[in-house]
């Protein structure tokens, strides 16, 4: 068996144990310490084991990392999920299908400082799917319009997957979140089309409510005026040279506090959860750095990447068609893993394909991220599709599944148009640097 085809193999069993239930980063951590092994002997094996754990978590720039994760952490904790839904719901509410629109806005708006999925989920799913349910929202709609709004937190800056992406690359973590705000807005815009075809085919799901008048309005904005300037801040900073992705990560997470504070949501026994939450997301991604840096040492021994770059290049492949072909396996992989395993995973032996097809690294992290976007709600393992459930026990798979088709298709149509025109990625980072 040549290197190149181990490599190949032992991304194989890689798959296998995580289908078998195994935690991905040990996965990813004995396939990569067996596979170096059998390659370079124990001695080998043990340099690794010695080396790159360290070397996979002291990057300077991975301290964005735990501080996104408080800056979104004390976000929830600050109750500003219902804050936010409001103010969305006073503008949107009023229209058939608005509050499931209004909970795909709110995701939106939350996911930007919470940076994390999941957690929008988590927490918005308390608020919206309750206040759909009560005004007579079928329980597909609202349930799959909260699972794939809770998508746009992967994407919209501030984001962890695109840190990690842009750690993995070398790719300028500030490009990469400034590309990211029109596709995420693009994103927003289709589901909430999405939502409004789907309620026009079938009236039923959605009944209409009433106005809110310009005095509501005012109001809810007043509440959440700390969130839009946190968010100005943060993302406005980077954008003018105010400060690095770092420092923006240290003024998002001391400001989160601060909104926390002003909110009086926070006492000695929530602080005290807040930073273990903290600690504990932030061991977990660290964690899974670690597997996959012992994964990606197997990977370059073998010569796999290498091998798929010069398998390319005789294939006469165009771009394009390699492009589509590396979507179709992220769509695949995605409802089998979460994001950013897929990320963690992958993106070592792909992202030297893409480089070498000349694409741009910000444009293709982007597609990646969008892709893993479609991972997170896709069935069997879409993660999404269970935290809802988790939020609402009431609510059956296939219920959730039953609505989350349409938002699939917006999903695929955004995919296209970012594919198809770079210089929606492109154009904002083009202008910032």
């Amino acid at each position: 068996m040549s290197s190149a085809a181990l490599g190949l193999a032992g991304f194989g069993l890689t798959l296998l144990l995580i289908a078998f239930g195994f935690p991905v980063a040990v996965a990813m951590a004995l396939v990569g310490v067996g596979g170096f092994w059998w390659l370079n002997g124990s001695m080998g094996a043990g340099f690794i084991l010695g080396s790159s754990p360290f070397e996979a978590i002291f990057p300077y720039s991975l301290s964005v990392v735990p501080l996104f994760v408080m800056m979104g952490v004390f976000a929830a904790r600050a109750g500003l999920s219902r804050s936010l839904f409001d103010m969305v719901n006073s503008f949107l509410g009023h229209i058939r299908g608005g509050l499931a629109v209004t909970g795909v806005g709110a995701c939106a708006i939350f996911g930007a400082i919470c940076g994390s999925s999941l957690a929008t989920v988590a927490t918005m799913g308390r608020v919206a799917i309750p206040e759909m349910q009560k005004r007579g929202y079928d329980s597909s709609l609202s349930s799959a319009a909260i699972a794939a709004g809770g998508t746009l937190g992967v994407l919209i800056p501030p984001s962890i997957l695109l840190v990690i992406y842009g750690i993995l690359t070398q790719t300028s973590i500030g490009q990469l979140f400034i590309g990211a705000i029109v596709p995420g807005i693009i994103g927003a815009v289709l589901y909430g089309l999405a939502i409004v075809i789907r309620v026009r085919m079938s009236p039923k799901l959605a009944p209409p409510a009433e106005k809110a008048g310009w005095t509501t309005r005012l109001a809810t904005l007043r509440r959440v005026w700390g969130v839009l300037l946190l968010f100005s801040l943060v993302i406005g900073g980077i954008y003018l040279g105010w400060f690095s992705p770092t420092e923006a990560a240290a003024v998002g997470a001391v400001g989160a506090f601060a909104l926390a504070l002003v909110s009086r949501e926070l006492d000695r026994h929530s602080l005290w959860g807040a930073v273990r939450e903290t600690a504990g997301l932030t061991g977990m991604i660290f964690f899974i750095l670690i597997g996959a840096s012992l994964f990606n040492y197997f990977l370059e021994t073998t010569g796999l990447p290498s091998a798929l770059i010069e398998g390319i290049r005789n294939s006469g492949l165009g771009p394009m068609t390699v492009l589509i072909l590396i979507m179709l396996f992220y769509i695949v992989l995605g409802c089998f893993m979460d994001a950013m395993s897929m990320i963690l995973l992958t993106v070592p032996f792909l992202a030297p394909v893409a480089a070498s097809l000349d694409f741009d690294m910000v444009w293709f992290g982007i597609l990646v991220v969008t892709v893993a976007e479609i991972g997170l709600i896709t069935p069997p393992i879409g993660m999404n599709l269970f935290v809802v459930q988790a939020t609402q026990p009431e609510l059956t798979q296939r219920m959730i599944v039953r609505g989350i088709l349409p938002f699939i298709l917006a999903d695929v149509v955004r995919l296209v148009l970012l594919a198809g025109v770079p210089a929606l990625t492109l154009w904002l980072p083009a202008k910032m640097f």
